[in-house]
Parts: C-alpha cells; structure tokens; sequence
C-alpha cells in the first residue's frame, strides 16, 4: 500500500510504502544524470514527463517535479510505477549485501568536530528532515562553517534557507561548540 504525503516544498510528494524501499540509506537521482543510472525502476520513473529528481529512503520515496506537470496527472503513474515494482520483486527497490549506514556509523566513533556534527545531523536532523521527504548531507567543516547537501524535496524547497538557518544551524551551534554557521552547497 502506497500513501501520499504532502511536503513544504508544493513541488515535491512523498510516497510511503509498508514495503522496505532502500537497504543502502537514502540516495538522490536526477534527471540530467539519467545515463549513468543503472537501476530500471529509478530510470522509469525519472522518464515520467516532468519528473526532475527522485529521493529514495528506507521506506518512502520522495518526487520533485517541475512546474510544467501537475501532481493529479503524475500521481497516478507513481503509485502505479511503485505497486507494479512490488509485484513483481520481493527486494527493495535500491539493496545491497552491506549495510552501508551501519559502516558510516562505525567510521566515525572518534570525538572530533566532523564526527560529532555527523551525529547530529544523523540522529537529530536527518528525520526530521525525513519527514519532509528530504535529506540532508554533510559535505565538510572549515573554519567554522559546516556545509551540507539538501536533496529530495528539501533542494530548492522555500523554506529550507530558514529551516537550514533557525534550525540546523542553532541545533548544531548547541551540540558541537566548534560550529559558527552552516551554508547550504
């Protein structure tokens, strides 16, 4: 059963599924990278007119579409691209044999910095911003400053300057002292 969630970002849906959807963490794909994608299900759905990105997570899915497409004429193709897909497949849509989340976990034990803001951003920012049917990603920490990725419905998303600003920077500033001002990439 797929369900339909509204994001902050008009141009963006989350679809959740009681099926588990992702066994690697949560990946982005973009139309322009349509050719180097090798996953059939992500290309079909990337090739569905107006779709321009696709967030895949544990379990849900979240959609940007461009302006040109309204959501009642792609809706229907989603949900039946993703019911079609669990039909015929009992695997998740993206899987590997290693849990890749749990060794990205493993590499950052130590107390420095970076590790602890990619706590953070893991255990307080991340499902939140899951929620919203985004991610977020740490890119690097220099002189203060922590720059992270916005993908899924959180890039180009209005509110995500203020929810980067008031929110992820004051979180951030409050747990890890090192941390001046997080800038979106």
């Amino acid at each position: 059963m797929i369900q339909i969630e509204n994001t902050p970002n008009p141009n963006a849906l989350k679809f959740l599924s009681t099926k588990k959807i992702s066994t690697v963490g949560t990946q982005e794909f973009q139309k322009k990278n349509l050719n180097d994608i090798k996953n059939n299900f992500i290309k079909n759905l990337l090739n569905l007119d107006g779709v321009e990105l696709i967030l895949i997570s544990e379990n849900f899915l979240s959609v940007k579409k461009t302006d040109k497409v309204e959501w009642d004429k792609l809706k229907p193709s989603i949900i039946s691209t993703m019911n079609d897909y669990f039909a015929k497949n009992n695997k998740p849509i993206l899987s590997d044999d290693k849990n890749l989340e749990e060794n990205k976990k493993n590499d950052f034990k130590k107390n420095d910095p970076i590790s602890k803001i990619i706590e953070v951003i893991d255990t307080k920012v991340k499902p939140a911003v899951a929620r919203d049917g985004g991610d977020i990603k740490f890119v690097s920490f220099k002189n203060g400053t922590v720059k992270v990725k916005l993908q899924g419905s959180c890039s180009g998303c209005p509110s995500s300057l203020m929810t980067l600003k008031q929110g992820v920077q004051n979180l951030l500033r409050h747990y890890v002292k090192e941390v001046k001002s997080v800038e979106a990439e």
